[in-house]
């Protein structure tokens, strides 16, 4: 079984103690390859540490997280671009809206936003999207630069039917599903069982999110078997069939 994790932030100080050993699991578990999203500037480096010593399994995109926009945005996304364009990312994220922390960024946020999508469309690869309580702001933004150069995924998504298909309707969309999914009252398993497979994606979103049974503790990589399980149980096929679809997806989706 080929599984990929499309989202997981191993490079992150919450595996300082362990990170060979988690990495080494999720290899165990059949986890072929991890894609690790930017946070900010602070998060680079130790990317691009993780990445050059799991050359053939982690691999890199570059962007600002919009929990990281503040007022010296244009300043930090300067130094992003610099990255960008000196060598080659699997994407550009994670990047975003969110306005459950902090409501009075969003102008920055939106501005950020814009800007970085349109770098994923000069380079030509996907975008990868936060969205927290901002559905309605972030498809503001994505309806008026969608074109057929913007491709990419609504990660950990949690949205309602409605914002699944707004989503679908862009045409190069994926969802990217979770730990969420496993969650017994979070009602995503309902929302995504009668969307078709090749629209889904898996990851982790680790150290956050960890799956069921395993919720509340630190997420890895290797949990996302569980996800995989939980995706087969809803759509009543193998967990086989649910790793051959969505490892393909995520190969189109990223050029792996």
């Amino acid at each position: 079984m080929n599984l990929i994790d499309t989202h997981t932030h191993l490079f992150s100080d919450q595996f300082d103690e362990d990170r060979h050993s988690v990495i080494q699991a999720a290899l165990d578990a059949g986890v072929s390859k991890m894609l690790l999203p930017n946070i900010d500037l602070e998060s680079i480096e130790p990317m691009h540490q993780l990445e050059k010593d799991f050359p053939d399994n982690c691999l890199a995109m570059m962007g600002l997280h919009p929990c990281s926009v503040t007022e010296n945005w244009e300043s930090e996304l300067a130094v992003i671009k610099e990255h960008l364009f000196n060598r080659k990312y699997i994407a550009v994220g994670e990047i975003g809206m969110d306005l459950y922390w902090d409501k009075s960024t969003l102008g920055y946020q939106q501005k950020a936003f814009e800007q970085q999508i349109e770098w994923a469309k000069e380079l030509k690869i996907p975008i990868v999207i936060h969205v927290r309580d901002a559905f309605d702001e972030a498809f503001e933004i994505v309806d008026q630069l969608n074109d057929d150069r913007l491709t990419g995924v609504f990660h950990c998504f949690t949205g309602t039917q409605d914002q699944a298909q707004h989503i679908l309707n862009y045409g190069g969309f994926k969802l990217g599903l979770g730990g969420v999914l496993t969650f017994k009252n979070a009602g995503l398993d309902k929302v995504i069982k009668d969307i078709e497979l090749n629209h889904l994606i898996l990851e982790t979103d680790s150290p956050y999110l960890a799956p069921h049974p395993n919720r509340g503790k630190r997420n890895e990589t290797s949990y996302i078997t569980y996800v995989a399980s939980k995706l087969a149980e809803v759509k009543g096929i193998s967990i086989e069939e649910v790793a051959a679809v969505t490892t393909k997806n995520a190969k189109e989706l990223f050029g792996l």
